[in-house]
């Protein structure tokens, strides 16, 4: 039997795999992986509930469901004034992951290049590479702003898509109106270049609210705007988002979609459809606001030093005060002998560049914050 070639020869089981993996063996606390612990709202069960007994159960449209296109471009609309044609600029997909994955695989031909500002969610380059395409990463500064300077130096003919992400994951860092300007710069001085900006925690913002590329009427018509039902209704399991982007984008998005899943679960698009409308996604940011606060409060009297949080639902902190080893050899150490797992920063780099950061995820109940906190001040 001939050896298979691989694909992605360098790519292994994901950090935040190994590191779930590890927790569960040892009993920790699991502050690692991006998912909340705590029930969803009971109007959405209950709609589901009604859905799952009803006639929802065979494919929806391509696209997705009518309704729920209508009532997506209904919320682009309301907040962020906007107006997208539901038919035309909107596709319902199989989670963020998937919708990025497609985009990626539209835009980018052999050959061309895609910017990814590290440290990155870990679907950016391996999508690049898929589609034949080379990533090119620049890394953010050590607070996680970005020097638009270098990534302007790092275009090239050959770039063909900038991908962003807004807030930020792991830095939990939000674009200013100076980052937003400086892209839009970057934009018009490269007429060949697409945007994909990933802003899947867009409700998820405190003191520094998040402006999506949605308000940025200079580069929404050459832009791919990704969003995350699973992160703002807490239903990552249901693996749902949506994509927004002009017609003549969205046509080659369409394309690849058909054939990569073609429809959406119906179910989770007919609840969806019928909860959006009373859904008030304004309160969100406030109810990760309290945890992050409360997180931050308990942990107070630790020896981590925690990082400037104004959006997502992860803390990033640093713990040299503590420890010598690299952040991996920690986080490790953190798992198995402390009882709490976390995420290694350094996982999101491609060059692996070590700042000695880990990352918190505070989306939990507060049994279970108190809980990790305590076993967290006593290091």
């Amino acid at each position: 039997m001939s050896k298979i070639k691989s694909k992605l020869p360098h790519v292994g089981t994901t950090i935040f795999s190994v590191m779930s993996k590890m927790a569960a063996e040892h009993n920790a606390i699991n502050l690692s992986q991006g998912f909340p612990n705590f029930p969803v709202a009971p109007e959405l069960v209950e709609n589901y509930k009604k859905v799952i007994e009803g006639e929802y159960h065979q494919y929806m449209p391509m696209p997705g469901s009518p309704r729920l296109l209508v009532e997506i471009s209904e919320k682009v609309s309301k907040h962020y004034g906007r107006n997208v044609n539901p038919e035309e600029e909107v596709l319902v997909t199989s989670g963020a992951t998937q919708a990025i994955y497609t985009v990626i695989q539209a835009i980018i031909h052999r050959e061309d290049e895609a910017i990814v500002l590290d440290p990155s969610y870990d679907c950016y380059a391996p999508s690049v590479e898929l589609a034949g395409g080379k990533p090119i990463h620049v890394n953010m500064e050590a607070d996680f702003s970005v020097d638009w300077n270098k990534v302007e130096d790092a275009i090239s003919a050959k770039t063909k898509l900038l991908i962003i992400n807004n807030p930020h994951n792991p830095g939990g860092t939000v674009f200013s109106e100076a980052d937003m300007q400086a892209i839009e710069l970057i934009m018009e001085r490269n007429p060949h270049v697409y945007l994909l900006s990933d802003e899947v925690y867009e409700f998820i913002h405190f003191e520094q609210k998040h402006i999506s590329v949605n308000t940025r009427k200079a580069i929404r018509e050459r832009s791919f705007i990704v969003s995350s039902f699973g992160k703002t209704f807490h239903v990552t399991g249901w693996k749902i988002g949506y994509l927004v982007a002009p017609k003549f984008l969205m046509e080659e998005v369409k394309k690849i979609h058909q054939y990569v899943v073609f429809c959406v679960n119906s179910t989770a698009q007919q609840t969806l459809s019928n909860y959006l409308p009373q859904a008030d996604l304004s309160q969100l940011g406030e109810f990760y606001q309290k945890k992050r606060d409360f997180f931050r409060g308990l942990m107070k009297n630790s020896r981590f030093e925690l990082l400037d949080c104004q959006g997502t639902y992860f803390q990033v902190a640093r713990y040299n005060e503590i420890s010598n080893l690299g952040d991996v050899d920690f986080a490790t150490e953190m798992t198995q002998k402390h009882g709490v797992a976390v995420i290694p920063v350094s996982g999101f780099n491609k060059d692996q560049h070590d700042d000695h950061l880990i990352r918190f995820c505070f989306a939990k109940d507060e049994e279970t914050i108190i809980k990790a906190t305590e076993k967290l001040c006593k290091i």
